[in-house]
This record gives C-alpha cells, structure tokens and sequence, in this order.
C-alpha cells in the first residue's frame, strides 16, 4: 500500500480531500472559461490547468484567516482557498458589475479582494513581488503575526522586481515567500533562454535566504516544503525562495498557439504527469477516495460551476457613467 506521506506531516484525510477538491474546482471552473471564450461569450482565458498542484499545496500550508498573499494570475487554487468563489471568478471573466476583483475593469486573472487579503495584481509581471514584501514589511514593523506569500511565474524572474523585492527580504529579513511556478515556458520561450542558472532557486542565497526546488504536481510535497517556510517566517527567520516544477497544461492564454513551440509529444507527457490525475491516484491508493466520492465531488463542484455560470452571465455590466469610479475622488455623496 502507499505511504500515507500527509499523515506524515499532520494533514488529516479531510484535509487532502479539500485539498484534492480545491484542484478540482479550480480546473473546472478554468475549463469552463475556455468553453466560454471559445464560445464569444468571455474575450480571455489565461489558464491555471496543470499548476493546481503547487497553487493548492501552497495556499494549504498558509493561514487563510490572516495571511496576506499577492498572487500571480495562474493561481485560482491559491484564491479560491483564501475566498474567492465560483461564482466571483465567473463575473470576473464576464467583467460584471458585481466582479469583486475590479467592478469589471480589469483582466481576469487580475485577483484582488480586500477581505480575504488577496493583494490587487496588475498587468505588469511581478509587480505583485515588492508589495508582498512591503505588506511583510508592515508586519515586521507593527509586530503583526502575518506573513505574505506571492507567486509568479520564472519568466517573470528576470524581471527588475524580482531582484528589488527579493534583496529587500534578504536585507530586512521580512517574513515573505516567494514561490515561482516553474512551467517551462514564458508564454513561447522556454526555461533554458531564460534563467542562465541552472535552476531559479539557486538565486535564493544571492538573498540571503533558503532556496528550495519542489515539484510542484505534488500537493503534499509543495505543502511540505512551503509549510516549512511558512514557520520560519512566524518565527522570525526570514524569508524564502521556492521554485515549483510545474507543466502548463494549456497554451500560455485563449490567445496563444503552443502547437508552434511544443511538439505533440511534449504536450502528451505533460498531460500523462497531470496532477488532478496523479493525487486522485495517491487519495484511491490511501483509501482517502473512492470512485463514488470521486463522481459526487465531481457532480457537487460542476453544480457550483453552473449556478456561477448563469448568475455571472446574467448579471447586469457596470453603468457607463461609473468607468471613473475609484479612479478619481468623489466630493459629492459621502465617498470622497
């Protein structure tokens, strides 16, 4: 029989059946979008399918009752599990009145929901990093018993911000974690004309900091290793650098062709390594899952995916009148 490894680290059953369920909605919500775009009913799909894994893994090991996090535009498993809803992320792709990101303003994929502390993303890759850090900052300062957690992808790495957020929480010893999912590809370009290292974690001790490579289709190892960071953090240890291997199962957006920079056989390893099917394998060989209580989460998560389907779709487009607001102070009515 499979080693029971979550028992291991103190997760209970119900535990990796949230977890497994959490991936799960997320891919189904994400395949739906796609049918939708392909449809003319949404204009974009920037997809989290085949990064599941790492997001829900991650977000598992943090406290989603306190925690800040600021993550990147994959990472549905990582928002759904601090809050965010079906129904939330659908009126966001249908950019509704009611879109608790940005009122339908942004992007999707642009998450931001001030009650469960998802820090606002923009479209300018990692960005998202030196606001982590300086929510971290805030913690230190105030002694506040938080810690933040950002992600981005290893294209985004080579960016100006990564090196200014990271040296920061090296210098200042900030209780941040920054975990880059690694799915080879930055949008066509893959890993090895990117990162002249060998890998994105052997930067972490240019930082001053612990730098871990996980795979990242493994919930219970990604968990693992960012639970880890997360109670160095708490105790005052500083920050930390992960890099989570992960394959993207999807082109980059509904906007992308892949067939021009994957072969076919790339794309069907990476499909035969899919993490939903892989923790669904290691849930049934535990005795943790069932083929019936497979088919009933299934069912009970394609039920949500409807409802939030068909109140998002119907749901009315903010005013024309109300394109500046929240851009401009208001004097009049109370909300300036």
């Amino acid at each position: 029989m499979t080693t029971n490894r979550h028992a291991e680290l103190g997760l209970t059953n119900e535990d990796v059946l949230k977890m497994f369920e959490t991936m799960l909605m997320a891919r189904r919500i994400d395949e739906r979008m796609w049918l939708l775009n392909r449809a003319g009913k949404i204009p974009f799909v920037i997809s989290c399918q085949g990064q599941e894994a790492a997001q829900v893994g991650a977000a598992f090991a943090l406290d989603n009752s306190k925690d800040y996090i600021a993550p990147y535009y994959r990472d549905m498993g990582v928002v759904l599990h601090f809050g965010m809803t079906a129904r939330d992320l659908m009126l966001s792709a249908f950019a509704k009145a009611e879109d608790p990101n940005s009122g339908g303003r942004q992007m999707p994929g642009h998450f931001g929901q001030k009650k469960n502390r998802i820090l606002t993303g923009s479209s300018p890759v990692t960005t998202q990093l030196p606001h982590a850090v300086g929510v971290a900052l805030a913690a230190k300062i105030e002694k506040k018993d938080f810690i933040t957690f950002v992600t981005l992808g290893e294209g985004s790495s080579n960016q100006g911000d990564f090196h200014e957020g990271l040296n920061f929480a090296g210098v200042h010893q900030l209780p941040c974690i920054t975990m880059v999912e690694n799915n080879n590809y930055a949008i066509s370009v893959p890993f090895e004309r990117q990162v002249a290292s060998k890998t994105v974690a052997d930067r972490a001790s240019s930082y001053g900091m612990p730098g871990f490579r996980v795979d990242g289709k493994d919930p219970i190892e990604v968990y693992k290793v960012v639970k880890e960071a997360a109670d160095r953090a708490r105790n005052g240890e500083g920050p930390s650098l992960i890099e989570a291997v992960t394959y993207r199962l999807t082109a980059h957006s509904s906007d992308d062709d892949d067939r021009q920079y994957r072969t076919a056989e790339d794309i069907a390893e990476g499909k035969a390594l899919d993490p939903l099917i892989t923790f669904a394998v290691y849930l049934k060989e535990t005795g943790v899952l069932t083929d019936e209580l497979e088919k009933e989460i299934n069912d009970r998560i394609m039920k949500e995916v409807n409802e939030a389907t068909d109140y998002a779709e119907s749901a009315p487009y903010a005013a024309p009148e109300d394109a500046l607001k929240h851009v401009y102070a208001e004097k009049d009515g109370g909300n300036a």
